[in-house]
């Protein structure tokens, strides 16, 4: 499938494969060159410079994230620690040692290095640390806000696919109002996710991208399922280039239970505006006596446990009704110790279907 004879392919990635088999894409030296030159954009517009620190947390392997941020912010001249994922103890370690300034992860594992800190005792307002880039996974707002305050640092978002370059495609300014898109070398559309028809300026709907520049694999008009919207307005920074507003749902990320349209995005919105709930938990999908139950497993500081069954109870049913009132449907809530959720360094699993097993 690539466009040009293997011989010209110097290097093969894949996609994580969370969504189904992994995506084999290749690049040509021109491709390896285009994509630090856009990697090297996004993290410079987040605040990335010559004088930083930067410790790279993602897993070095197939996946785009960890090699192509390297590389781009090598070329901004700043000193790169390719720590990889795992042996988080090690990583707080590391930033502590080496005067991390800036850290790049998936958002989920960057609050669960806040956790383990907590745990080491480490004070995060004390260390050089002061920013973020994170991609990978959807980081909504609240989660966003958690890793600020708990890492003590300004967290930007980027965005990418495998089968486009990687990272690289847009990324957040200092603003943090949308993000600038390398409409250079991508061109975006916005189209209805049923019918394909071009949505307005301004709507949401399905994002279509054409490369404009890659030579291995190209793509014309590849619909990568993540709902978002652009803005062609002037950003505060100054940059004129097209914002995309940050994916945080994708079309076939959607699950259908009970007949009811439901995205993990809508059940983590109500979870993290809740007190007491940490930001780890786990969507269940089963089928009991030929009808789909919905269980949310979450995760809650120590706190909110209680000797008074009551007030277990009615945590529970005020959480349980707070989900009602969004999704539409009634899902038992139940609570679990901190740490029982399984933390990973790369794309956290928030949804187990059970659903093809029974």
């Amino acid at each position: 499938m690539f466009a040009l004879p293997l011989d010209e392919v110097v290097r093969v990635h894949s996609s994580s494969g969370t969504t189904g088999k992994p995506i084999v894409v290749g690049y040509s030296r021109g491709d390896l060159n285009t994509w630090t030159e856009l990697t090297a954009r996004v993290a410079s517009a987040a605040g990335v410079h010559s004088g930083d620190r930067v410790q790279v947390a993602f897993l070095y392997s197939m996946f785009t994230g960890g090699w192509g941020m390297h590389y781009g912010i090598e070329r901004i001249g700043a000193t790169v620690f390719p720590a990889g994922s795992g042996n988080t103890e090690r990583h707080i370690m590391m930033m502590q040692d080496f005067g991390t300034t800036v850290l790049v992860s998936t958002p989920s594992y960057a609050l669960y290095m806040a956790e383990v800190g907590e745990r080491m005792g480490v004070d995060f307002q004390k260390l050089p640390l002061r920013l973020g880039l994170f991609g990978g996974e959807p980081m909504s707002d609240l989660a966003k806000s958690e890793i600020e305050a708990r890492l003590a640092i300004k967290a930007t978002d980027n965005y990418g696919l495998t089968e486009l370059m990687g990272p690289g495609v847009a990324g957040e300014c200092e603003c943090g109002c949308g993000l600038h898109v390398a409409e250079d070398h991508f061109l975006l559309e916005i189209v209805d996710p049923e019918t394909g028809e071009p949505r307005a300026p301004g709507e949401e709907g399905e994002l279509v991208v054409t490369t404009l520049a890659k030579e291995a694999f190209p793509v014309l008009r590849y619909r990568t399922h993540d709902l978002t919207r652009l803005t062609t307005e002037r950003c505060e920074c100054g940059r004129t280039l097209a914002r995309m507003e940050k994916v945080r749902c994708r079309t076939d990320d959607m699950l259908i239970i009970r007949g009811v349209n439901v995205f993990p995005s809508q059940i983590e919105d109500v979870l993290f505006e809740i007190e007491g709930i940490a930001p780890h938990y786990l969507i269940v999908i089963d089928r009991k006596h030929n009808l789909d139950d919905l269980e949310v497993r979450i995760e809650v500081e120590e706190q909110v446990f209680s000797d008074i069954m009551a007030d277990m109870v009615e945590f529970t049913s005020d959480v349980a009704n707070k989900l009602q009132s969004v999704v539409g449907l009634k899902a038992k809530v139940t609570l679990v110790e901190p740490g029982t959720i399984e933390r990973t360094a790369g794309k956290a699993k928030r949804v187990l279907d059970q659903r093809e097993q029974t």
